[in-house]
């Protein structure tokens, strides 16, 4: 299924409102009879100057089509671009440079670093490229954020949904073409996810971003304007404007669809899911990225998956 997002911007050719897509992009771990399929051939287009939120049931492949389209890891098959650029080809060393210089990431664990203020840990991508960032744009961002009188504080110092607006404003600070946020409330109250899902939503609306949102939560979906719908490894629906009751309901279909198959695969005694591509049971944390300083660390506040293409029992979700 292909989404239609870029169509709902007016007044935009469709090149120029297409920020990342993927064709037939398929994503498979391990091989022959161990063989797990996160992404089976999805075709999907994220619309430049929108709030994008992913969601599905645990294991359908919500952060691997992240960070596909991120340039965090490779494909088995398809293709994938940001902006004009297919980033499918590239070399290591390229694709370190485009997460840097044109993607935006915050993750749930915020990847802050312990020994660096609020202000060093929002500039630190453009400190390790050696680029001096835009003084009228990063002033903007951190005070929408309201981050003005914490910049000298370090994380220890901050409380969590400070520490993730720090982390926003890292994502912002180089106004990239795109940023992802993979689960960003997952470690939040209440209160704090929803400032946080404000901010994001501020950064769409008036900021110009573009935002592509991971989430479990139908509240925290309601905040953008679409939501796709994942389902063991394909986007099988889309929702426009949505609200949390309409993703709530949504969401209901799969755990019906779910408590249906596993009753049919008790009383008969067959396979499960976990060895079609379907859910894998206790599958991990859903994508969240190590603590930087782990693997591949580039500076941008994300990090490759832990697990090699090769592995044969990945996170797939």
């Amino acid at each position: 299924m292909s989404t239609a997002a870029a169509e709902q911007i007016p007044g935009r050719a469709e090149g120029d409102g297409i920020a990342a897509r993927a064709r037939g992009l398929t994503k498979a771990y391990g091989s022959g009879e161990t063989a797990v399929l996160a992404l089976d051939s999805v075709d999907v287009d994220i619309a430049r100057g929108r709030f994008t939120a992913v969601m599905g049931p645990s294991g359908s492949g919500k952060s691997t089509l992240m960070h596909c389209l991120a340039g965090l890891d490779t494909v088995s098959a398809g293709q994938v671009w940001l902006g004009d650029t297919e980033i499918t080809g590239l070399k290591d060393r390229e694709l370190t440079r485009l997460r840097r210089d044109r993607i935006g990431f915050m993750f749930q664990s915020f990847n802050l670093i312990p020994t660096l203020n609020a202000a060093e840990n929002i500039t630190l991508p453009m400190d390790i490229a050696g680029q001096k960032p835009d003084q009228k744009w990063l002033d903007q961002v951190i005070d929408t954020l309201g981050l003005r009188e914490r910049l000298k504080h370090r994380p220890a110092q901050l409380s969590g949904g400070q520490q993730q607006r720090v982390a926003c404003a890292r994502a912002l600070a180089s106004r990239p073409e795109l940023i992802f946020a993979d689960e960003p409330t997952g470690n939040l109250d209440s209160r704090a996810g929803l400032e946080v899902l404000g901010f994001l939503r501020e950064a769409v609306d008036e900021l110009g971003q573009t935002v592509v949102m991971v989430t479990h939560d139908p509240g925290a979906a309601a905040h953008s304007d679409l939501v796709l719908f994942l389902a063991d490894g394909r986007i099988v629906d889309e929702m426009e404007r949505p609200s949390a009751e309409a993703v709530l309901e949504r969401m209901k279909r799969f755990d019906t669809a779910r408590v249906t198959f596993d009753g049919g695969r008790e009383a008969s005694g067959g396979a499960g899911p976990e060895g079609a591509g379907g859910s894998t049971a206790g599958a991990g944390t859903d994508g969240t990225a190590p603590p930087v300083g782990g693997p591949a660390h580039d500076g941008s506040g994300g990090t490759a998956p832990e697990h090699a293409p090769g592995d044969a029992t990945p996170d797939k979700d």
